[in-house]
């Protein structure tokens, strides 16, 4: 992408932000949601509150970069809004990435939020800041292709939900936000593999504590990255398809 892309990308980016992300449902469902999931853990083993800190940060990027991500494409083509932004001088693959790149910004303030909780509640210590909010920054990415991916791969709003809940509820379970991976039992932890939370959730664990679970810093970066470009590689294919039909 050239300048003028870039920057119109940055200004659709803005306009969702204004339009979708900072409204109270948005920032509530954002906030709200890995706060109850959290205290559920919290009031079955007290002790382990110290240990949730990365797992809760990575939930709330997760939960925060696709909450209006899935469902905003596929609303803007419901109210023949989307056609707009198409007749801007702009690539589908920049507009995508304005789309994307809203996701990112929200989903980094919200856990933005999180991180300074569990600094100032959970006593959490930070082992590299700037590698941390590289972190952040690189799990919003791939979580808010995922969501742009779900909102043009569907038709209806009701289906873009269901099918992001299809793959976020199994996430928060099986990629280590409550239990580490590697005490989950042995059939289980391949599955864990699949999906990019566990990845992510292990990248913040070692900037944040020092210390990874099943997968070292380096390749969950990597991975992250792939899973980022496939998705959006995905999401930019089915967009053209469905204009053209």
């Amino acid at each position: 992408m050239n300048s003028s892309e870039i920057k119109g990308a940055f200004y659709i980016a803005l306009k969702d932000l204004k339009t979708y992300y900072l409204k109270p449902p948005n920032i509530s469902w954002g906030i709200m949601f890995p706060i109850v999931m959290t205290l559920a853990f919290i009031l079955r083993n007290p002790s382990g509150i110290k240990e949730l800190a990365p797992g809760l940060i990575a939930m709330s990027i997760l939960f925060a970069s696709t909450s209006a991500e899935a469902i905003v494409i596929v609303f803007e083509r419901r109210t023949k809004t989307f056609e707009r932004l198409l007749l801007a001088p702009l690539s589908i693959k920049s507009v995508l990435f304005g789309k994307v790149l809203g996701g990112i910004i929200f989903g980094f303030l919200i856990s933005s939020i999180f991180l300074m909780g569990s600094v100032l509640f959970l006593k959490s210590s930070i082992s590299n800041f700037i590698f941390l909010t590289l972190s952040l920054l690189l799990s919003a990415l791939v979580f808010s292709v995922f969501g742009t991916l779900v909102s043009v791969y569907v038709k209806e709003i009701f289906d873009a939900m269901t099918l992001a809940n299809f793959f976020r509820f199994p996430m928060i379970f099986l990629c280590g936000v409550f239990l580490p991976v590697s005490s989950m039992p042995s059939f289980i932890q391949p599955l864990a593999y699949i999906f990019p939370l566990t990845y992510s959730v292990d990248l913040i664990r070692f900037f944040l504590t020092g210390t990874y679970d099943v997968v070292n810093p380096l390749s969950c970066a990597i991975v992250l990255i792939v899973y980022s470009i496939i998705l959006f590689y995905f999401s930019v294919l089915i967009l053209k398809r469905r204009i053209e039909q």
